[in-house]
């Protein structure tokens, strides 16, 4: 483990390659290990995989419970390990990325955010409440039999949803990141991002998944209607979980869209 003292959390990353930098931003009940697949399309770049504040090997901190923190987490690890650099953000973390790119003062260069949402509806609000209301409550059992259901319906190829799903349930660790993320999830259907889309002034690519039950393809459309110059581009054969269902395909268009756009 490698780890940074940032905020009030301590952080563990990874560092691969060299090149410009580029910072991969994982999803709920993840953690950097889900990125490994398709990082290794990215050998000409500085990579850096983190976990996110309580999640993986991450420290949880004092968590406030929204975007706003977790996106100044991004901020302070961009401006102690990279410096201005693209950040790729999927479903949690392109949220992430979209709040920590309306700063004025960003060092983000280039944002690419996949399987993201700008806005939470009222059944995900609900969704991500019953799943805290488990973890709070101490009923893990049911917490991991959800968790596993909503891993087989992100999930379009033949993976081994049992192993997948105990690897995203020790990504969780003891449920306070999830809590804090999900949190800041529930948090954008009172105040979405979408007023703030405006505001961004990076380059900003948007990837989606032909057969998302969980971002469906409006999800994306307001993200691109909303920026400026905004891109979307689509991994077909794949459900929310690109990295598992199409990490190659994901990959190898990850490396295009940095080399088209530059990293930072």
């Amino acid at each position: 483990m490698t780890t940074v003292e940032l905020n009030d959390t301590v952080v563990n990353y990874r560092r691969r390659g060299s090149g410009p930098p580029v910072v991969l931003l994982h999803g709920l009940a993840e953690d950097l290990r889900s990125w490994e697949a398709v990082a290794a399309h990215l050998g000409e770049f500085t990579v850096y995989t983190l976990d996110l504040r309580g999640h993986g090997h991450t420290t949880p901190g004092e968590g406030a419970g929204t975007l706003s923190q977790l996106s100044d987490d991004l901020t302070a690890f961009l401006g102690t390990m990279t410096g201005p650099a693209a950040v790729v953000g999927y479903s949690l973390g392109g949220a992430i990325g979209l709040k920590a790119a309306t700063d004025p003062r960003t060092l983000i260069g280039h944002l690419i955010v996949a399987a993201t949402s700008s806005v939470v509806g009222t059944a995900a609000a609900e969704f991500f409440a019953s799943r805290i209301a488990q973890l709070e409550t101490g009923d893990w059992d049911g917490f991991a039999a959800g968790l596993r259901d909503d891993t087989a319906k992100q999930v379009v190829t033949a993976v081994d949803i049992d192993a997948l799903a105990a690897r995203r349930i020790d990504a969780v660790g003891d449920g306070r990141g999830y809590i804090n993320a999900a949190r800041a999830m529930i948090g954008i259907r009172t105040e979405p991002l979408n007023p703030l889309l405006a505001q961004i002034r990076v380059p900003v690519d948007v990837i989606g998944a032909s057969s998302d039950l969980f971002c469906p393809r409006r999800a994306s459309d307001i993200i691109v209607e909303g920026v400026d110059g905004c891109r979307y581009h689509e991994v077909a054969g794949s459900g929310h979980l690109l990295s598992v269902d199409q990490p190659d395909a994901y990959g190898k268009l990850l490396a295009q869209l940095l080399h088209e756009r530059g990293p930072a």
